[in-house]
């Protein structure tokens, strides 16, 4: 059973509610309530969503309105008109791309039919009380709750993650520790799809911006886990420790105690291009398990090199 919450979204839907009723009312329009359930339509979970939700239970009910006009105003306000005044009205929105605004419309339409003498104040009132409905939920829309906090902590989350993930692999390529599960690994996966999720969301809160650099920041971290993931077999699976394996060791140390949001890739590929030369400096393996172990090894680090200029074409956080 989940825990009893009021989220900010429902104290937004029921102020919401109460005010484009107040309103409504206050000017003394038909059917003031239904301004409450127009509001309530287009309470969505970002800015964005909430503008096109307008938009498309806007149009839906102008279309609405103008084919009841047509239908029930020419044939007669009955059961059989409005049916297939219906049937022709729905595939239309769809065709027009405001299927979403069907309920709304559908309100709209249930109080012409109530009527059933579609007049000059009548249109009026159903206008008054789309601007009252639709504009209140834009108005309480335009409050969103800062999610900087989050998403510093699923930041700093996935560097913490990582540490440890590089941790593991210094220390097997040290003393040949196998004892780590590889529960981080599944972690970190999840934390990053939560934490692009949120990203994403901050996006769609600001109308005029197309990216968010959290959002660049998890998807670049994820791609790199591509990587993590792909070598680890290779790395976890040495026949035999040779020699080189002290210098994977060491750059994986030095490494794991630098992972953060800023961009210092360059300085460690620079260390990497060392470990190169140093690798390629040392004698070649006599037996067939060592040479195979090496080649493991050296394919690792031109792995990790592709680790680092993922992180190199990233400009950093600001923090």
């Amino acid at each position: 059973m989940k825990p009893f919450r009021i989220g900010y979204r429902t104290i937004k839907t029921a102020i919401g509610v109460a005010l484009s009723i107040a309103i409504a009312q206050y000017f003394g329009l038909q059917y003031f309530t239904s301004a409450g359930i127009l509001t309530i339509l287009c309470i969505q979970t970002t800015k964005k969503k909430s503008v096109h939700a307008v938009y498309t239970r806007l149009v839906a009910s102008l279309v609405g309105m103008l084919f009841s006009f047509i239908a029930l105003e020419t044939f007669g306000y009955n059961p059989i008109v409005l049916l297939l005044t219906i049937l022709i009205f729905i595939p239309t929105i769809v065709t027009i791309g405001v299927a979403p605004g069907f309920v709304s419309s559908a309100v709209i339409m249930m109080h012409i039919y109530s009527e059933a003498n579609f007049t000059l104040a009548l249109f009026y009132n159903e206008l008054g009380l789309m601007a009252v409905g639709f504009g209140v939920a834009l108005l309480v829309n335009m409050y969103m709750g800062d999610i900087q906090k989050q998403l510093d902590h699923y930041r700093v989350k996935v560097e913490d993650l990582y540490r440890k993930i590089f941790s593991e692999i210094y220390k097997y390529l040290e003393s040949g520790d196998t004892n780590w599960d590889g529960k981080e690994l599944i972690e970190v996966e999840k934390v990053l799809n939560k934490a692009k999720s949120l990203a994403f969301k901050d996006v769609e809160n600001h109308l005029t911006r197309k990216e968010n650099e959290y959002y660049l920041y998890f998807d670049m971290r994820e791609r790199q886990l591509e990587i993590i993931e792909r070598v680890l077999p290779k790395i976890t699976t040495l026949p035999v420790m040779v020699q080189q394996a002290q210098l994977v060791a060491d750059f994986m140390k030095d490494l794991s105690e630098n992972v953060h949001s800023g961009n210092t890739a360059r300085s460690f590929r620079d260390k990497l291009e060392i470990v190169k030369k140093e690798f390629a400096e040392m004698p070649l393996p006599k037996s067939h398990e060592k040479f195979l172990a090496m080649a493991s090894l050296y394919q690792f680090i031109e792995e990790m090199d592709e680790y680092l200029e993922i992180k190199q074409g990233f400009k950093g956080l600001k923090e």
